[in-house]
């Protein structure tokens, strides 16, 4: 299928490593340009080369501070004149057992979690709605269900996410712009939890795998990439306000 992304402008945050990067990879082979953000500015500098030194920059920015998404927002439409597609993938299920909670935690798991997605859609939407642009957020399957082990902060701050996005596509759409999101489920890349327990005990994530998962395997960033390279394109234009899940048949409900 042809996604019409040649020549937009994308700007994908938390994207030196993992899905994100697979993300502004896929969004390069489609025929974007595309701005790479991390907190590094070291390390996204070189990753943005490697994924392709003409027409993808690095753009350093801490998305839980919502200045300094103003300036991420700032420096990409000086470089390319436009925005077109936000990726929101900035987030991380690290965090406390279920039960061991703090104020403290829940402050910094909201704050990588959900305000990383709502700073960067406030610090981009009226230059999205120059351009009648698109907004994919990534989020995680344990915003929808209850996840026996997953940390309570985590499914919390990813359900907040999921009516967020619910909630805000109405007041976007009205600028006309498209926001989504995707609901992972078990992904596998380098230096994901899922490579650290297979190397602990791969017995035990096949058994979990085949009792929880329908399909009975790991997913890929690929997978999730390229549902993003679609929510992103004129081929879902009609698709705004949706949370879709992406877990190989692992959700129940």
């Amino acid at each position: 299928m042809q996604l019409e992304l040649k020549n937009s402008v994308a700007l994908v945050t938390g994207s030196s490593r993992g899905i994100g990067r697979k993300i502004a990879e896929t969004l390069h082979k489609e025929g974007c340009y595309v701005a790479m953000n991390a907190r590094s500015n070291k390390d996204i500098e070189s990753v943005a080369h490697q994924v392709g030194p003409d027409n993808v920059a690095g753009i350093q920015g801490d998305v839980t501070d919502p200045r300094q998404c103003a300036e991420i927002v700032t420096d990409v439409l000086a470089r390319f004149g436009k925005l077109d597609i936000l990726v929101c993938n900035v987030g991380s299920g690290a965090s406390v057992k279920p039960g061991e909670e703090t104020a403290e935690e829940w402050q910094r798991v909201f704050a990588v979690n959900l305000w990383s997605a709502t700073n960067m859609v406030e610090a981009a939407k009226h230059a999205l709605a120059e351009s009648k642009g698109a907004i994919v957020c990534v989020s995680s399957i344990c915003g929808i269900e209850v996840v026996p082990g997953a940390p309570v902060t985590y499914s919390a701050a990813k359900a907040a996410l999921n009516a967020y996005v619910r909630g805000i596509a109405r007041p976007l759409g009205r600028l006309g712009v498209r926001i989504n999101a995707i609901a992972p489920g078990n992904i596998l890349f380098e230096g994901s939890v899922w490579e650290h327990k297979l190397n602990q005990d791969s017995p035990y994530v096949e058994r979990m795998l085949e009792e929880n998962v329908a399909l009975a395997e790991l997913g890929k960033p690929s997978d999730v990439a390229d549902f993003v390279a679609y929510l992103a394109s004129p081929r879902a234009k009609f698709a705004t306000g949706g949370v879709y899940v992406l877990d190989g048949g692992q959700v129940r409900s």
